[in-house]
C-alpha cells in the first residue's frame, strides 16, 4: 500500500516526503558523532544464531515448516443497507512440531467498532489508516462459531478480544498435519471509508463497493514467535497461505472483480461479454468488455434469479482475497505475456466518469506493463488475472486485485497502479510480516517501482523515478532529523509523519544504492532474485533477507544493514588534499579523503587533469575499516584541476561543499 507514501520516486506518490523535507530545510549539514569504524564494522552485529528452521545463510532449512489455512466463503451483499452477510469455512492445518491447545483468528472488521482499540488510538484529527468514524456501527457480528475436530462437530468455545478471537479446543491439535475446521456465520456494516483499505464510492451510475478484510482470517503461528497476535490498529497484515473458494451474491446488474479466477463466466456474463473476454485473453491491446455507453443499458447484464447473481471465484496458493462490485463498472482487459509462456489477464473496473485516455482508459495498459516487467525481472506473476479497481480507496493491494483512487490520472495513476501491483511480489509472493516489518514489503516494492517506472513506455514517466535528482536530496534532509524513525521500527511505534521515510523511501533508496553503487546491477539482481525464490510463499524474517543477500552476493554487507536499517547514521565524505609524488604531477598524485560521518559508503571520485583527461575512481567501503582517513594514489600525468566526490549525486552525502577539491589557481577563491 499506499501511493502517497512513495515520496520522490513516483508521480503517483503524493507529497509526504516533500512536506517533510520542507520542514527540514534548515537542518545543518553536520555528520554527528566522529566516525568510529569499530561501531560500523562490529563483528557481533547480526551474529546471533537463528532457529534451526533457517540456515545460517538465510534460507529455509530442511526442518522449515509453516501452517496453512484454506477457505470456503459464501457472501451476500445488501447494497441498500451497505451490509455484508457471509459464512466462512476455514480448514486449518497444523504443520508445526507443536501441539496447539487453542488457535487465534483475526477479526479485522472490529477495527471499525465504535469502542475498538483502533478507535481509541486514532487521533482526534483523524488518521488515514485508523478508525476515523467513531460513531459508525461497524465490526463483525458473529452469529455462530462452530468447529469440526477429530470427527466431532461442536459449538466453539471462544473469546473475542478486540480484533482477535481465541478458540479454545477440546483437545490440542496434534503436530505435523492435524486439521481443524472452523465454521463462522457473520455479518458487518461496510464503512464508507474503511481505513483506506475498503469502502464505498457513490458515482452517477451506482455505488462502488470495495471489500477487503471481509472474512475471519487465521493468525499466523510461526517458528519465530509462535502465535502472532498483534492487534489490528493500522499496520498491515501477516497471513497464512492456502486455497480460496468463494462466492459473492449481488444484484444482477452488478459487475464483480475478485482475486483469482472467475469460474462461472457463463452464469454471470452476457454472451457478448464472454466473447470479448476471450478476445482480450489473446490481445496485447486493451479490449472493452463492457463499455461506458453500455453501463446504463439493461441488456449489458443477465437478468439473474430474483434479480440477483452469484459470482464464483477460486484463488490458489494465496494469503488473502478481496473483491469489488458495482453497477457502474466499465470493464476492459488485455493479455499479459509471462516469461514461461503462460498467459494471464490484465483487467480494469472503473466508472464511466473516469473513462478518458488521460485516466482509467490506460489502466489496463499500466497493469499489463507493470506485471510483465516485474515477472521478467524478478519472479513470474502467479495469478490468472490482475484487476485494477477505481474507487474510494487511495491505494491498497491484495492478491490479484488492487484498489486505486478513481481520481488518479496520468503519471499518478501509473505510479499507484505500479506500486500496488508491485505488492504482488512483496508481500503476496514473499510473505513477510507487515505488522512488524513494513520495510520488507513497502520498501522492497518502492525499490522495484524505480526500475519499472524507468522502463515503462520508453521512459514516459521516468522523471518521477529520478533518484539522484529528486529522491536523494529529500532522504538526506530527512535523515538529519534527530526524530526520524529508522526502518527497523514497528509501524505502530513509528511516528505517522515518519512512516513514508522509514518504511518506503529510505528502504527503496537503500536497495537502489546497493544495486548501483555497492554490488552492481548484475550481481544485485541475481542475489535479489535468489531471495525471492528462496522465500516465495514462505515467511522470511529480516535476518533471512540480510543473510541471503550476504551469502548469494558473496559479500559481508552487515555494515550496510547496520547503518541503513537500524540507524540513521549520516554520510559525509570529504576530499581534503592533493599532493604530487616528488612534487611532480607527471609522477602521480596522492589524494586524501576523510569520512566525517558515522555512515560509510564506497567512494566514487571524478579526477580531472589539466590535459583534459577525466578519470572515475571507485574505492570499496573497506578503505574505511581501520579509520576515517584514506589516501590513494592516482596515476596523473599532468596537474589535477579538480577532484569531485559523488559526481552523480547518488550517494546520500550531507555536505556537498567538501566534496570538491580544486587548486588555488582553479578555485572560486582566485
Amino acid at each position: 500500500m499506499k501511493k502517497h507514501l512513495l515520496p520522490g520516486l513516483l508521480l503517483g506518490a503524493g507529497t509526504l516526503l516533500s512536506t517533510l523535507a520542507a520542514a527540514q530545510q534548515t537542518a545543518p549539514p553536520v555528520a554527528g558523532p566522529r566516525y568510529d569504524a569499530r561501531a560500523l564494522f562490529s563483528p557481533t552485529f547480526l551474529a546471533e544464531r537463528g532457529p534451526a528452521t533457517r540456515t545460517a545463510g538465510g534460507q529455509p532449512s530442511a526442518t522449515y515448516w509453516q501452517n496453512a489455512a484454506d477457505y470456503k466463503i459464501a457472501a451476500s451483499l445488501d447494497e441498500k443497507q451497505a451490509r455484508l452477510s457471509a459464512t466462512a469455512d476455514i480448514t486449518y492445518t497444523n504443520n508445526s512440531p507443536d501441539p496447539l491447545p487453542f488457535v487465534w483468528v483475526q477479526l479485522d472488521q472490529n477495527l471499525f467498532a465504535p469502542k475498538s482499540r483502533g478507535a481509541a488510538t486514532t487521533p482526534i484529527s483523524g488518521a488515514r489508516n485508523g478508525n476515523s468514524a467513531p460513531n459508525f456501527q461497524g465490526g463483525d457480528t458473529l452469529q455462530t462459531v462452530n468447529i469440526e475436530f477429530h470427527g466431532k462437530k461442536t459449538k466453539a468455545q471462544y473469546h473475542v478480544y478486540d480484533t482477535r478471537m481465541q478458540i479454545i479446543l477440546p483437545e490440542a491439535m496434534k503436530p505435523h498435519g492435524d486439521k481443524l475446521k472452523i465454521s463462522i456465520a457473520y455479518a458487518f456494516n461496510i464503512p464508507q471509508y474503511g481505513s483506506d483499505r475498503l469502502g464505498r464510492l457513490q458515482t452517477k451510475n451506482g455505488e462502488i463497493f470495495e471489500l477487503a478484510q471481509w472474512y475471519p482470517r487465521m493468525a499466523v503461528y510461526d517458528d519465530i514467535e509462535g502465535w502472532n497476535t498483534l492487534p489490528y490498529l493500522s499496520a498491515e497484515f501477516y497471513l497464512e497461505y492456502g486455497n480460496f473458494d468463494y462466492t459473492i451474491n449481488v444484484p444482477a446488474n452488478f459487475i464483480v472483480g475478485g482475486s483469482g479466477e472467475l469460474v462461472n463466466k457463463a452464469e454471470v456474463l452476457t454472451a457478448a461479454q464472454q466473447r470479448r473476454l476471450e478476445q482480450a485473453a489473446g490481445s496485447d491491446k486493451t479490449v472493452i468488455v463492457r463499455g461506458a455507453d453500455e453501463v446504463t443499458q439493461p441488456s449489458s447484464r443477465p437478468t439473474g434469479k430474483n434479480g440477483r447473481l452469484t459470482w464464483h471465484f477460486r484463488c490458489q496458493q494465496a494469503r488473502d482475497v478481496a473483491w469489488a462490485a458495482s453497477s457502474a463498472f466499465v470493464w476492459d482487459a488485455a493479455k499479459m505475456n509471462l516469461p514461461s509462456g503462460r498467459k494471464s489477464l490484465a483487467m480494469s473496473l472503473y466508472p464511466a466518469e473516469v473513462a478518458q485516455d488521460t485516466a482509467w482508459n490506460r489502466s489496463t495498459e499500466y497493469v499489463k506493463k507493470s506485471i510483465e516487467y516485474n515477472s521478467k525481472q524478478w519472479f513470474e506473476y502467479t495469478y490468472p488475472a490482475a484487476t485494477n479497481v477505481a474507487g474510494i480507496v487511495g491505494g491498497m493491494e491484495y492478491p490479484g486485485i488492487v484498489f486505486c483512487s478513481a481520481r488518479s490520472t496520468k503519471g499518478r495513476l501509473w505510479g499507484v497502479t505500479d506500486h500496488e501491483f508491485g505488492h504482488n511480489w512483496f508481500p503476496m509472493i514473499v510473505g513477510s510480516n507487515e505488522r512488524k516489518y513494513p520495510w520488507m514489503d513497502e520498501g522492497f516494492n518502492t525499490f522495484i517501482n524505480i526500475l519499472s517506472t524507468k522502463a515503462f513506455n520508453n521512459g514516459e514517466y521516468k522523471a518521477s523515478a529520478d533518484v539522484e535528482g529528486r529522491t536523494a536530496p529529500g532522504i538526506i534532509r530527512a535523515m538529519q532529523d534527530p526524530n526520524a524513525d529508522v526502518p527497523y521500527t514497528v509501524p505502530d511505534v513509528t511516528q505517522a509523519r515518519n512512516l513514508g521515510f522509514a518504511a518506503y523511501s529510505k528502504t527503496g533508496y537503500g536497495l537502489y544504492l546497493l544495486r548501483e553503487v555497492v554490488l552492481g546491477p548484475e550481481r544485485f539482481d541475481y542475489t535479489f532474485r535468489s531471495y525471492i525464490k528462496r522465500w516465495a510463499f514462505k515467511h522470511p524474517q529480516p535476518r533471512d533477507f540480510f543473510r541471503t543477500m550476504n551469502e548469494v552476493a558473496g559479500e559481508d554487507l552487515t555494515w550496510f544493514w547496520h547503518e541503513w536499517f537500524f540507524e540513521n547514521w549520516l554520510l559525509d565524505q570529504a576530499v581534503t588534499g592533493v599532493a604530487y609524488v616528488s612534487q611532480d604531477p607527471a609522477k602521480g598524485a596522492l589524494i586524501t579523503l576523510e569520512n566525517r560521518g558515522q555512515a560509510a559508503m564506497p567512494v566514487i571520485a571524478e579526477v580531472k587533469e589539466g590535459n583534459g583527461k577525466t578519470t572515475t575512481v571507485r574505492l570499496p567501503v573497506e578503505i574505511w575499516q581501520r579509520g576515517g582517513t584514506w589516501t590513494f594514489r592516482h596515476n596523473s600525468t599532468s596537474p589535477i584541476t579538480s577532484v569531485v566526490l559523488n559526481p552523480t549525486k547518488l550517494l546520500p552525502d550531507i555536505n556537498a561543499a567538501n566534496n570538491t577539491w580544486k587548486p588555488v589557481e582553479f578555485s572560486d577563491a582566485k
